[in-house]
């Protein structure tokens, strides 16, 4: 293919995927408002959209697919929402802010593994399904552009003008920060045992294995630090309505503060994608071998399971207190992300060196 030709099927899978998960996080905002109701035992949205269908006998009529237009609904009425800026704000500081928290969301997508090697009405996508595939660096691409996610809140924040917003502003730099740190340590992990940053082979090194059985410490300590980073709860605590009045986007409204709230839940389903990649076998699943296409569906399945989980947490757990919140970082997950680190590079010298399968031999094993 000629490098035009990459590039324009480069375009037309971003634009695929790029769509689907715009969509999936207008419909992830309704599967946690219908899960929260469930799990709270209150009524969630059961308004917009639904088709009435007929009781036999008479009686209320049922409602099929009830709710299933409110993320519409909620879209019109951000579209429609008075949009108003105040008086001494940086302005053009204040208009990138919202920017600046949904592009790293969409750029990590990019790097992704969708599913295994497949021809999709003849045209061959290899090593793996994804925008840019084969990329030998993509888990230190991860990295880097987790970290620019910060920039837009802190901004945010910053050029609000408001105590209250800049509060939430330094907390959310801490906080991303010091969080972050452990989920790089642990993202080490899987790199090791594959022996390669591409995702595509971390995905293939799990054939016979999750990393998650292996190595369960690096899977919960990802988990964790993964939450804190996308500011969920109970790590919510840079924009605590309470404390902060909603904090870094307390003087945004209509379509900008919507930006922040797509990025949310944007990121929720690329960092379940993530994690999902790194430690649940990706797109692997039984059958997939000999149907590719199947790649499609277990990565769904999975990042669906992560979303839920998210959701059960948020509907189960009160806030941290900002002391907690910055020692569980500090004191506990940093420790243990280095610890087990260094076990396991310990580890896996000793295996390239032959000392295992030495003392095997010691005891009559090998």
């Amino acid at each position: 293919m000629t490098p035009g030709q990459i590039a324009l099927r480069a375009l037309i899978v971003g634009f695929i995927i790029s769509f689907a998960v715009i969509t999936g996080f207008a419909y992830t905002t309704l599967l946690e408002r219908k899960l929260l109701a469930r799990l709270q035992a209150r009524v969630g949205p059961n308004r917009a959209g639904y088709i009435p269908l007929p009781r036999r006998g008479g009686g209320a009529e049922r409602k099929l697919l009830a709710g299933f237009f409110q993320p519409a609904a909620d879209a019109v009425k951000l579209f429609f929402k008075e949009d108003m800026t105040p008086a001494k704000v940086d302005r053009i500081t204040y208009t990138l802010a919202p920017m600046l928290t949904v592009m790293p969301a969409i750029i990590l997508l990019a790097v992704i593994p969708w599913a295994g090697e497949i021809n999709i009405f003849g045209a061959e996508f290899t090593p793996y399904f994804a925008i840019a595939p084969g990329l030998n660096v993509a888990a230190l691409f991860l990295l880097a552009i987790t970290s620019i996610s910060v920039y837009g809140v802190v901004l945010a924040g910053w050029a609000s003008n408001s105590k209250y917003a800049v509060l939430g502003g330094i907390r959310a730099s801490a906080q991303m920060i010091s969080y972050e740190l452990a989920l790089g340590l642990t993202i080490l992990i899987p790199i090791m045992l594959a022996d390669s940053m591409n995702l595509g082979d971390i995905v293939a090194a799990q054939a016979d294995g999750w990393f998650a059985f292996r190595q369960p410490i690096a899977a919960i300590v990802f988990f964790i630090g993964m939450m804190a980073e996308l500011q969920r709860a109970p790590f919510d605590l840079l924009e605590a309505e309470q404390e902060l009045s909603a904090g870094y986007s307390v003087e945004y409204s209509g379509m900008r503060f919507g930006m922040f709230f797509m990025a949310e839940y944007m990121k929720m389903i690329i960092f379940s994608a993530i994690i999902v990649v790194l430690f649940f076998g990706g797109y692997r699943g039984p059958f997939v071998d000999a149907l590719p296409g199947l790649g499609f569906l277990y990565m769904i399945l999975k990042i669906v399971f992560f979303l839920f989980l998210m959701i059960w947490i948020r509907a189960s757990f009160p806030r941290f207190r900002y002391d907690q919140l910055m020692g569980l970082g500090w004191k506990r997950l940093l420790p243990i992300s280095v610890f087990n680190f260094i076990i396991v590079a310990v580890f896996i010298v000793l295996r390239e060196e032959g000392v295992f399968d030495s003392l095997l031999r010691l005891i009559g094993l090998g």
